[in-house]
């Protein structure tokens, strides 16, 4: 009898280890990170026109991530869809947001950011943030229209039930 429960506990034991072992899997594997522009400078105009050039290259934007634009004076962010309208400060009718804070999810590709306040972007006050291919976030090939990617979904129930499979079988 003392064997048994023995073996129990152990078996319990070691099915709570692999439980927590999948669970920092999974979030590890679904962790974005939140980015807010500018560190504590926020979204201003800059000191220097490379000021958000140098910021957004110490970084690494995975799709996935977001990006926190904040400020207290009179700034907007506009989205522009070219490098040549980012590199000439062009205003266009993309997407504006005018009220702080705007968060803003990093998708695939480049996307470029303006203030389309006066000279403020002439000034430096514009982003261009690259995603890199995510470990986290599978991509698809073109052509495919799904992953082969295991998700979170499809992992833990899978976990679950062969844990309680083999509880049923060892009690």
């Amino acid at each position: 009898m003392d064997h048994s429960m023995g073996r129990r506990r152990l078996f319990i034991m070691d099915c709570l280890v692999l439980i927590m072992v999948a669970l920092n899997i999974i979030e590890a594997a679904t962790a974005a990170t939140t980015f807010e522009v500018g560190g504590s400078l926020g979204w201003t105009v800059p000191p220097n026109t490379s000021y958000y050039a140098t910021w957004a290259s110490s970084k690494t934007f995975a799709v996935g991530d977001t990006l926190e634009f904040k400020w207290n004076s009179t700034h907007n962010v506009l989205e522009v869809m070219t490098k040549a309208e980012y590199d000439g400060c062009t205003k266009t009718n993309g997407p504006i947001w005018e009220t702080s804070p705007v968060v803003t999810t990093v998708t695939a590709g480049t996307r470029y950011f303006i203030c389309s306040i006066g000279t403020h972007c002439a000034r430096g006050q514009k982003l261009a943030v690259t995603s890199v291919a995510s470990a986290n976030v599978p991509t698809t090939p073109p052509g495919s229209s799904a992953s082969s990617f295991p998700t979170a979904s499809v992992v833990l129930p899978a976990i679950l039930s062969t844990i309680a499979i083999s509880f049923i079988f060892v009690i």
